[in-house]
This record gives structure tokens, sequence and C-alpha cells, in this order.
């Protein structure tokens, strides 16, 4: 996974929303164990307790779950990760519409270029 980090807000944060992404887009599957905390704060080049605050966010989110045994997993609830899947694209939709607002688009007019596009 190829991780995009910026000083402009908290780093632990940005893993959460990137996490969360790969999870509802597939790359993690319902069910599947997570690499280790220290696995993925290597792999992303952060402080071990920096990706534990992120999967913690993840846990109360209830997109994964840890086990003694098994580690952390993404969860088996379909209901959740649709419901989150769906949130998620609201919030494009939201931005991209904000955006097009901002260039002087009425919502109609936005709706359109994403038709022709």
């Amino acid at each position: 996974m190829e991780w995009r980090l910026d000083d402009n807000r908290p780093i632990w944060l940005q893993l959460q929303e990137q996490l969360t992404r790969k999870i509802l887009s597939g790359g993690y599957h319902v069910g599947e164990k997570l690499p280790s905390v220290r696995d993925l704060a290597a792999e992303a080049g952060v402080n071990p307790n920096t990706m534990q605050r992120a999967l913690t966010a993840l846990d109360a989110a209830g997109l994964t779950a840890t086990n003694r045994t098994m580690g952390r997993t993404v969860t088996e609830d379909t209901m959740i990760l649709e419901g989150m899947r769906a949130t998620l694209a609201q919030d494009i939709i939201r931005q991209f519409y904000d955006s097009a607002a901002e260039l002087g688009y009425t919502k109609e007019q936005a709706l359109e270029l994403l038709k022709r596009r």
C-alpha cells in the first residue's frame, strides 16, 4: 500500500482514513487478518503508537475487530461495511459539489459535467 501523508493533519487520522478506504475498496477482504501494528507502521514509516491509534479508531468504528489469538481482522458485518462505503461516497459527492460551486457551477451544471464525463 502506498501511504500518502502530509504535515497539515494528524498522521493517525490520515492512516485511519487510508486504511478505511483500503478496507472499503476490497484491498482487505471481509474477515481477513490485517498485518501487525509493527508491520503496518514500518510500511507507512510511522511510529507504531501512531499506527495503533489509527487501528484503535478502526476498531471503534466497527471496521475491524481485535482477537487475542487471531490478531486484528476486518469485520464480517457487511452492513457496517456498506454503510461506511455509502457515507464515504456521500462525502466525496458533497466535496465535488462544493468545489464545483466555488468555480461558479450550480448543482445542476455540476451534475451535467459528471454525466458528460
